[in-house]
């Protein structure tokens, strides 16, 4: 069934129409040993140092950096970003590739299948690349179909950033990730291995999704936004869950992230050992100290929180009534929740939760992280050295430097002015291959 999966995938990468592609078959794919020399006016190679260099070439062999010269030199394959602004690819540590958020979402869960749903990431996937996220994690989706995308990407059969993928959310029975307000009978159909209860248990779900390919596991430690269930937005695992599961994938080289929005949850995932917290929306004095003493990550999930609030509020609400209780409870409160963290020195990396919002548009954030007092160079370190180190990714992404693989974007204007700049994306490289050209 993979390979089906593959096969109709790629028939679909190579039938888009060309101006919605850019892609490797209109750029050229650079042939082994190749030299490719990109001429880049301002350059913002290390956005935790934050120098703009200018007129440097970049010299990219097999699909990594192996130079940075000074002036604009080179002959044979030159890429002319003379006028651009170039940086990093850019990072979203929290998306959803297979699915997006809609009027129908509901009964697309019980009418896709997960073929559907690798075949609906693929086209999500080259958004995601096209706006300049190069690397993304993926935070829950059904284990087939994302594992499969994934490494048809990482073959290089579609286009698509870099994944690092979770699979299905490890959840407890009736909660967040769980299957809820459909019939019984659809419900026992639909709950998958994933759903646990009790601390061996909810290890065994662990385990069982480190043996299914997760690269990383995410649970959801509390209630959440969009599941359709009036079960609150407070801690549903017990400690002694949270404690199993961190020991679980600890043990199994696993880094866990928790979807969290009460403060209890946040603090009771944290104090269990936790890497990184999703969202965060009632984080309190005490999670800012959780954070600092374990050096977790919180990723902040603006848009998610703006998109919610707005669709709620909206003359259009396709949400359902316990979904638009919850929507209207916590969207609003993510904007001060990261000014909070951020004064409080909590380290910050970059996500969207896109899938709820819509799929190419993650630059949105930015302008966002910036309403919630980073400035423009602190943004653009949560996508970039933040998210990568989050990632454990710091030795392949974040940066451009020799060595490194060839992960690059570029803009017409300087973000570091206007950080709005980063949504208008002109250029973008992945491993030496050019798949967006707008000079």
């Amino acid at each position: 069934m993979k390979s089906v999966i593959l096969a109709l995938v790629a028939a679909i990468a190579v039938s888009a129409p060309a101006q919605a592609r850019q892609g490797p078959e209109s750029q050229g794919v650079p042939a082994a040993g190749e030299t490719v020399f990109v001429q880049a006016g301002r350059l913002l190679a290390d956005p935790a140092e934050g120098s703009v260099q200018r007129d440097k070439t970049l010299v990219i062999r097999d699909g990594r950096v192996v130079e940075i010269r000074d002036g604009f030199v080179g002959e044979g394959r030159v890429v002319d970003l003379r006028h651009a602004f170039v940086l990093p690819g850019l990072i979203d540590s929290h998306v959803h590739l297979t699915g997006e958020t809609s009027a129908s979402s509901r009964l697309d869960g019980v009418t896709q299948s997960e073929s559907d749903q690798a075949l609906i990431g693929a086209r999500h996937a080259r958004s995601t690349l096209m706006a300049g996220f190069t690397t993304v994690a993926d935070l829950g989706a059904p284990n087939e179909s994302i594992f499969a995308l994934r490494d048809a990407i990482r073959r290089g059969d579609v286009p698509g950033p870099r994944i690092l993928a979770s699979g299905a959310a490890v959840s407890v029975h009736g909660g967040h990730g769980d299957i809820n307000g459909y019939r019984e009978d659809i419900m026992h159909m639909f709950t998958g291995e994933n759903i646990c209860s009790g601390p061996e248990d909810c290890m065994r779900a662990v385990r069982l999704q480190v043996r299914a390919g997760a690269d990383v596991i995410k649970i959801t430690a509390t209630g959440g936004v969009l599941s359709n269930t009036a079960a609150g937005l407070a801690q549903q695992f017990s400690d002694a869950e949270l404690a199993g599961i961190v020991e679980a994938a600890h043990r199994m080289g696993r880094r866990v992230t928790a979807h969290a929005h009460g403060t209890d949850g946040v603090n009771a995932f944290l104090r269990a050992g936790g890497d990184s917290i999703e969202h965060g929306t009632y984080l309190d004095a005490e999670s800012i100290r959780l954070f600092r003493q374990n050096g977790a990550w919180l990723v902040p999930t603006l848009m998610a929180g703006d998109f919610v609030t707005r669709i709620a509020s909206g003359p259009d609400n396709f949400l359902t009534p316990a979904q638009t209780a919850k929507a209207l409870q916590a969207g609003p409160q993510m904007l001060d929740m990261a000014r909070r963290a951020h004064a409080g020195g909590v380290r910050i990396a970059f996500g969207t939760d896109t899938g709820v919002s819509a799929h190419g548009d993650n630059a949105g954030e930015f302008a966002l992280l910036v309403r919630a007092g980073l400035t423009p160079i602190e943004a653009i370190r949560t996508a970039t050295v933040n998210a990568a180190e989050h990632l454990g990714l710091a030795a392949e992404a974040g940066r451009i430097a020799p060595g490194l693989p060839a992960d690059l974007v570029a803009v017409a204007g300087d973000p570091l002015s206007d950080v709005t700049e980063l949504e208008r994306m002109r250029f973008v490289m992945k491993g030496g291959v050019v798949y967006r050209d707008d000079e």
